[in-house]
Order: structure tokens, then C-alpha cells, then sequence
């Protein structure tokens, strides 16, 4: 077996969760404020409903004839937020019955009710349920451990990532072929947020700029 580093995206963009009526799953997630992709039907036993929650590059899918599992069969579903009570207050003010906060001391022990103590980042927890007890969990994450790239690209998040981009690029641009700085600084958030170290991620920058210079050569070559 290869101990290589995938270098291919392998995107999760979809999960398929349970439901035994489809018309009510999708009022209660669309009282949740996520947003409705698709509602697709084709015939009598087969129909599929999109939804994603606010902020999430994943999205659900529930429907007829979509998965074989047992309606409420899908457990702890984990939904990451940077402020787990703000988080709670929006659910709760939209309809969900969500749990208070709570944490746990000892893995595989019993939770324990309010904030992690320590405020640490991955500790502490709520969760709620739709109409059929699919439950989801929500957990707050303030920091991510190296390598898991970045919890939330806010505005504060990503104007640090621009004076990143630019320090980098300073260091980059005067021994560098022409170019525009649009895709160096793109090539670098995108490897910043996926988990790399600055100094990894202007590499990645760098390379994705001679590969974009070498393409743009070959085009005119064949022209």
C-alpha cells in the first residue's frame, strides 16, 4: 500500500440521510434557514431533495427511493460553529429543539452539561433532531489542529490570509516571470485553507503559477 499524500481533490459534497416523509423534512430543514438546491421527481417512487446548511461546501440529499436505510437512522451528523451559543440561539429561534451545551471529560464517558471548562477548541457540543431522530451535532471549533486547514473563512479570517498572501508574494514577485498577482494569491488562500503552513503554501503558489505560465505557452505555441 502507498504511503504517498493524496494529491487528487476528493471532495465530500453530499450525504444521504433517512426520512419517511419527504415534504416534512424539507419544511423543517427549510425553517432551519438552509437553503434549497433542487426537488427533483421522476415518476411515482422516485424523488430527491437538495439542501445545504448556511456556510457549508457539503450539502443533504433525502428523498424516495434514495437510500435503503431506516428513516432516523442517521446519527450525529457533526455541524461546525465558531460560536456554539450563537449557533443554538438561531436554531432554536427557527423551530429546532436544540440541547443546551455540554462536554464531555473522558473519551467514551458520559457528556457533562455547559462548556468545556478550559475553552478548548473541538470540546464543546449541542445537538438536535429532525421529525424522524436523525440527530445533529453541533460542535464548536475556534482553532483547528495543524493540518486541517482553516474552521471559518470570515472576513477577519481572510483579510489575514490576504496580508499573508502579500508578505509571501513580495518575497516571490521580483525573481518571477510576469504574472498577475490574482493567481498567486488565489493558489495561495486555496492551500492555506486547506491545511498547509505558510511557507508550503507559497510553494504551492509558485508552482501553480509556472504550471498556468507553461499551459499559456503551449496555447500560443499551437496557435
Amino acid at each position: 500500500m502507498s504511503n504517498t499524500t493524496a494529491t487528487v481533490d476528493l471532495k465530500l459534497e453530499v450525504v444521504v440521510i433517512p426520512v419517511s416523509d419527504v415534504d416534512r423534512a424539507k419544511r423543517f430543514y427549510e425553517s432551519l434557514g438552509w437553503r434549497l438546491d433542487a426537488d427533483f421527481k421522476a415518476g411515482e417512487y422516485w424523488r430527491v431533495v437538495q439542501i445545504t446548511p448556511p456556510g457549508s461546501p457539503c450539502s443533504i440529499h433525502f428523498g424516495k427511493g434514495v437510500t435503503t436505510a431506516i428513516p432516523g437512522s442517521a446519527q450525529n451528523l457533526y455541524l461546525v460553529v465558531s460560536d456554539i451559543e450563537a449557533a443554538r440561539a438561531e436554531l432554536i429561534g427557527r423551530g429546532a429543539d436544540v440541547s443546551e451545551a455540554f462536554h464531555f471529560t473522558a473519551f467514551g464517558g458520559p457528556p457533562v452539561p455547559g462548556h468545556d471548562p478550559n475553552g478548548r477548541s473541538y470540546a464543546t457540543y449541542a445537538s438536535f433532531a429532525d421529525p424522524d431522530g436523525n440527530t445533529w451535532l453541533l460542535q464548536e471549533i475556534s482553532e483547528r489542529l495543524p493540518g486541517r486547514g482553516l474552521s471559518n473563512l470570515d472576513v477577519a479570517t481572510l483579510t489575514e490570509l490576504l496580508k499573508e498572501a502579500e508578505q509571501g508574494h513580495g518575497g516571490y514577485e521580483p525573481t518571477a516571470p510576469k504574472h498577475h498577482w490574482s493567481g498567486w494569491y488565489a493558489a495561495y488562500i486555496v492551500a492555506r485553507q486547506q491545511g498547509r503552513d505558510p511557507e508550503a503554501a507559497a510553494k504551492d503558489a509558485a508552482a501553480h503559477m509556472e504550471r498556468a505560465r507553461q499551459l499559456s505557452d503551449r496555447k500560443e505555441s499551437a496557435t
